[in-house]
C-alpha cells in the first residue's frame, strides 16, 4: 500500500483574495465575540417573542461606539500578534495568493462562457466565465525553504509552466537553489 505523501497546499482560483478571505474570518468572530461580551446583559433582556424594530430606539449609541472600538481595537492588537509570532504562516498566505494572481493574470488556465439565470424570472440573464482547467500547483514550507510542484501536462501551457523559475524568483523574492524534473507525481 503506498502512503500518501504530503505535496503541499494546492493553489486554487478562489486563492486570489486569500489573505482578505484569511483576515475576515479570523477577525470578525473576535469582533463579535467582543461586541457580544459588552452587551451580553442587554441583549438576554429582550423579549425575542415579541421583539420588533420599532424597539431599536432604546439602543446606546455610545455604548455601542465604545464597545466597537474597544472590539476593533481587540482585533487590531490580535493581528499584530499573530503577524509578531506566525509570520511564517502569513508569508506562506501571501505566496499562494501570489502564485493564484500570477497563473489568473498570464490566463494559464482554460474557461467556457456560462449562461447564469437572474434571481428573478423577468432579470437579463448574464454570461459568466467558468473555469474548466485550472494547473495543478502545489505550494509548500518545509525547514525553511520554499517547494512548489507544478504538474506538467502536455498542454498549451506546458512552457510557461516548464520555465517558471525567473517570474517565481522576482515575484516571491526568492533564489532558486534547485530544479528537479519528477515522471509522476508518486
Amino acid at each position: 500500500m503506498k502512503q500518501r505523501v504530503f505535496r503541499g497546499k494546492r493553489i486554487r482560483p478562489s486563492d486570489k483574495d486569500l489573505v482578505f478571505h484569511f483576515t475576515v474570518a479570523s477577525l470578525l468572530p473576535i469582533l463579535l465575540l467582543v461586541v457580544g461580551l459588552f452587551h451580553v446583559k442587554t441583549i438576554q433582556q429582550v423579549n425575542w417573542q415579541d421583539f420588533n424594530l420599532s424597539q431599536a430606539d432604546k439602543i446606546d449609541i455610545p455604548y455601542l461606539s465604545i464597545s466597537f472600538s474597544v472590539a476593533i481595537l481587540v482585533c487590531l492588537l490580535v493581528a499584530f500578534l499573530f503577524k509578531r509570532y506566525r509570520y511564517d504562516t502569513i508569508k506562506q498566505l501571501y505566496h499562494r495568493q501570489k502564485l493564484a494572481k500570477m497563473v489568473l493574470e498570464n490566463k494559464w488556465y482554460e474557461s467556457e462562457q456560462v449562461k447564469t439565470d437572474g434571481f428573478f424570472k423577468d432579470s437579463p440573464s448574464r454570461t459568466k466565465e467558468k473555469i474548466t482547467y485550472f494547473p495543478k500547483i502545489y505550494y509548500r514550507l518545509k525547514n525553511g525553504l520554499i517547494q512548489i510542484q507544478v504538474e506538467i501536462t502536455l498542454g498549451k501551457y506546458q512552457d510557461q509552466l516548464l520555465h517558471l523559475e525567473k517570474k517565481l524568483e522576482s515575484g516571491l523574492y526568492c533564489e532558486l537553489t534547485d530544479k528537479e524534473l519528477k515522471d509522476s507525481y508518486s
